[in-house]
């Protein structure tokens, strides 16, 4: 128990420190985490506006570009800020009851709560705007949060051992990464896409949580693609390897 209380005070201790590093040190910190992705999807909306009439689902262009920007985003911005959590905090990790788990649990925690607050904010907005009332199916909503940030937590774990162990590791992943949104089914939906392109693009896991996530906002549409099993297949996966590797590596992330 003792263990355990020392470690919940080490990682609010932590939570502070990031808190006051990422947005205390910004003028309009917390103001900007919501204006970038407003402007983003503001940005989508105009671009698709002039191309179509219509967007592939409900009337509202920013609705839509929303659902599926801010899901992509709670695995992008989640998987982005714990890549280098082990890094960051290299100098507080000499202290005995600091532990490198530690310091990717209080960034999972701020950078959850973070895009919770920023999509509440942005979609209320949206929302507002919106001619038809939006009736919200909130499971929906809260799994795919669940699975998305799980999915970069997984992602992150991983990542911030493979950096240090191969140097070359960090530059390969952000190639490989860079396209996802484009693939992601943040302009599109996968269920109308032609046959053997839709079973390519069904392969990305995070195809899943957009389509998840755009259950929650919209009652009609189907989902019929979306394969929840592979999703959380997937993304434990990655979680077990991420966990099993970053437990094996403690003296590396220690020593370096």
């Amino acid at each position: 128990m003792y263990y355990f209380i020392t470690h919940i005070r080490v990682v609010a201790a932590l939570l502070v420190r990031e808190m006051s590093t990422r947005f205390g040190s910004k003028p309009g910190g917390y103001l900007w985490a919501i204006i970038d992705p407003a402007g983003h999807i503001a940005f989508l909306s105009l671009i698709f506006m002039a191309i179509t009439h219509t967007p592939a689902l409900g009337k509202s262009f920013p609705l839509f570009f929303a659902t599926g920007y801010l899901a992509f985003q709670f695995y992008a911005a989640m998987a982005g800020y714990i890549n280098g959590a082990v890094k960051a905090n290299r100098t507080l990790l000499s202290y005995p009851n600091v532990a490198p788990i530690d310091t990717i649990v209080s960034r999972y925690i701020l950078q959850a709560g973070t895009t919770c607050l920023v999509s509440f904010c942005v979609l209320t907005l949206i929302l507002m705007t919106v001619d038809q009332p939006v009736y919200l199916n909130w499971p929906s909503i809260l799994e795919a949060i669940f699975a998305a940030t799980l999915l970069g937590l997984g992602v992150g774990i991983f990542n911030n051992v493979a950096s240090l162990r191969f140097p070359l590791y960090e530059q390969i992943f952000n190639i490989v990464n860079r396209p996802l949104f484009l693939i992601s089914g943040v302009f599109f939906l996968p269920d109308a896409l032609p046959g053997p392109i839709r079973d390519i693009v069904l392969l990305n896991p995070l195809v899943h949580v957009v389509m998840l996530f755009r259950k929650g906002f919209y009652p009609e549409y189907r989902a019929d693609e979306m394969d929840l099993f592979y999703l959380y297949s997937f993304t434990f996966t990655v979680m077990f390897i991420g966990l099993a590797l970053f437990t094996s590596s403690v003296s590396v992330l220690r020593s370096r």
